[in-house]
């Protein structure tokens, strides 16, 4: 039988390059089966790194990036939370029009159905390349985003819109080892934290501030939307990083000195806000989507829902 391990032993910081003293010692008393199937959490973690590496998808959302590192890891599951209004919904069409503009699939698990065809395609995303599945309940978009995963699909967005409920986090885990088997990246928005330890990383949207332009005796014109996006958990590193993110109505400057004289940030008022969290603004026709992206909903090809796009920067 192998000796008991010593206090001193599991507190001595090893050299990442290779197991532990404590963990070798372990192993050599484990069966050979088992031996080859034991894992410290430094060495999961580098696995998990080492498996992201540079095929990491970029989002087009500078800030997202600088946080995640160069872009969303295959193999995790990454967790953007937000409430209305926050940019959230932007940032997941900004990460499938990065992905299917470089000629790759994806698919959006749309249970909010916050989405607008003819909208994404003016933000850029390729529907030729986009699997849209609309499910009616929560544990039918697990089991969708499950299925996609399985199909080979590199990147999965799963939405949740503004519905309540969780899951069980034993389905949220088992979509997160799909994920990591099958390489793909897994990208989920929500209200609030759903996928309890499943998740690899967590971001957090903070509260938006509106940046209107003009003043004196002109009107005052929405120019965008400005929050801040918080790491509140990463496996692989400390959170706490935070990076700013202005998304701007088409053809308005950046909304980034919120301080200009030209600017005047407010919360956001209410009549404002639409459905998926966008300025409730009148938008040009934009070009009509291929025909089977169109129906439930009852929206018309070739108008445009009133997306917010991501400034660059």
């Amino acid at each position: 039988m192998a000796e008991p391990l010593a206090r001193e032993t599991i507190l001595t910081p090893h050299a990442a390059a290779g197991p532990s003293p404590a963990v070798r010692r372990l192993r050599s008393s484990l069966p050979e089966a088992f031996r080859t199937r034991l894992r410290s959490a430094r060495e999961l973690a580098q696995e998990l790194q080492d498996a992201a590496g540079e095929e990491a998808f970029a989002t087009a959302v500078p800030a997202l990036d600088r946080l995640l590192e160069g872009g969303l890891p295959r193999g995790q599951l990454v967790e953007l939370i937000g409430s209305r209004t926050s940019g959230r919904f932007s940032m997941l069409l900004a990460a499938l029009a990065a992905v299917t503009g470089t000629g790759e699939a994806a698919a959006l698990v749309d249970l909010g159905d916050g989405l607008d065809p003819a909208a994404a395609l003016g933000v850029g995303i390729d529907l030729e390349r986009l699997l849209w599945v609309r499910p009616p309940t929560l544990k039918k978009a697990l089991a969708a985003a499950e299925m996609l995963i399985a199909g080979g699909f590199p990147l999965v967005v799963l939405d949740l819109g503004q519905r309540g409920g969780r899951g069980n986090e034993a389905g949220w885990l088992r979509l997160a080892r799909a994920a990591r088997a099958h390489g793909s990246a897994l990208l989920v928005g929500a209200p609030y934290r759903v996928s309890g330890t499943a998740a690899a990383v967590v971001l957090k949207a903070g509260r938006p501030r509106a940046a209107w332009r003009g003043g004196g005796g002109s009107p005052r014109l929405l120019a965008g939307v400005a929050s801040r996006i918080v790491l509140e958990k990463c496996r692989s590193r400390l959170p706490g990083r935070t990076e700013d993110l202005a998304l701007a109505l088409a053809g308005a400057p950046k909304p980034a000195a919120l301080t200009s004289p030209t600017l005047v940030s407010r919360p956001l008022p209410s009549p404002l806000t639409g459905r998926g969290g966008s300025p409730h603004l009148p938008s040009p026709p934009l070009p009509s989507p291929p025909s089977h992206l169109t129906g439930r909903g009852g929206r018309k090809p070739g108008v445009a829902a009133p997306y917010l796009r991501v400034a660059a920067g």
